[in-house]
């Protein structure tokens, strides 16, 4: 027996499987609650979709005959490259890729040199379409964060460390000698939580002052 499987990728807070899987079933797509396959804050440009935690499930899963329905082709990922040999493996299976957004179907059945030539060019557009999307927003964010850094170099400091240079040192010899986290928090007048963060990561504890200059 055929079925439909929903792909979710969800990279940000903004999204969510369930929004992706009501969009899908208004496009008129049935869909079981537990035909939908999701992985949550996985990149679509550096990971491969048979590299992700769920979405390598969908290669053992899938048979011929069986239908993958996604938001749009960058939820199977935004690698030019992976998207297109993604696509392709999947029709090799008998497989049936639909898109909700714009109604795209991509199937591997049709031996109409023609169509097959036609399906071939909008996998690769769309592909495509898909990297270099996710390239403008790469650029986009990256800009944001050097404008920010040089307007407001303080933001990208981190949260300044409620200890000094001398308070540090005084820690870890503390440590070093055997003594408590709340032992060290009184005789220091740090925080105990403080005494903690340095405890478990003094490297990066270090790092925070150089940050600041302290």
């Amino acid at each position: 027996m055929t079925k439909t499987v929903l792909y979710a990728r969800v990279s940000t807070s903004e999204q969510t499987s369930e929004h992706q899987l009501a969009q899908a079933r208004k496009a008129g797509f049935q869909i079981k609650d537990e035909d939908v396959i999701t992985d949550h804050g996985t990149s679509g440009v550096n990971t491969k979709l048979s590299e992700r935690e769920n979405g390598k499930r969908l290669f053992d899963m899938l048979r011929e005959g069986d239908t993958l329905v996604v938001r749009w082709v960058d939820r199977l990922g935004r690698n030019y490259a992976d998207v297109t040999e993604t696509i392709r493996h999947f029709m090799k299976k008998g497989v049936i890729i639909k898109t909700v957004i714009n109604g795209l179907t991509f199937d591997g059945a049709t031996q109409d040199p023609m169509q097959q030539a036609i399906r071939d060019a909008m996998i690769g557009f769309m592909a495509a379409q898909a990297e270099a999307q996710a390239q403008a927003t790469k650029e986009a964010q990256r800009a944001g964060i050097d404008f920010h850094k040089a307007t407001s170099p303080e933001k990208f400091k981190g949260r300044k460390p409620s200890f000094d240079r001398d308070l540090f040192e005084q820690v870890k010899a503390l440590l070093d000698a055997g003594q408590g986290h709340s032992a060290i928090a009184k005789a220091t007048g740090l925080n105990r939580n403080a005494v903690i963060r340095i405890a478990e990561d003094p490297a990066k504890a270090e790092a925070s002052l150089a940050r600041w200059g302290m």
